[in-house]
């Protein structure tokens, strides 16, 4: 593979700051980014499987509930007191 000795030398700075070769560098990198393409193109074949009525029939099987106080979003809540409290 030709690359332009700027990159090349990059390269070769972060495969020693890694303890790797530049090989193994390139390879981890080829292979991280043909996972996330990979990934993409799993998500968007089954978003066109999906359909409004199989989400609303799974969602209406969800209780609705408050959440348990571990599972609470502590900065959503503050905000949603201070609103309430500028309303009063």
């Amino acid at each position: 593979m030709r690359l332009p000795q700027s990159l090349h030398r990059k390269l070769r700075e972060v495969a020693e700051r890694e303890g790797i070769s530049i090989n193994q560098l390139i390879t981890s990198a080829v292979a991280e980014k043909m996972s996330a393409l990979m990934t993409e193109d799993y998500l968007q074949a089954r978003a066109a499987r999906g359909s409004r009525r199989k989400f609303a029939s799974a969602l209406a099987k969800v209780a609705d509930v408050e959440p348990d106080a571990s599972d609470r979003l502590v900065e959503r809540n503050a905000r949603k007191n201070r609103k309430k409290a500028g309303a009063s």
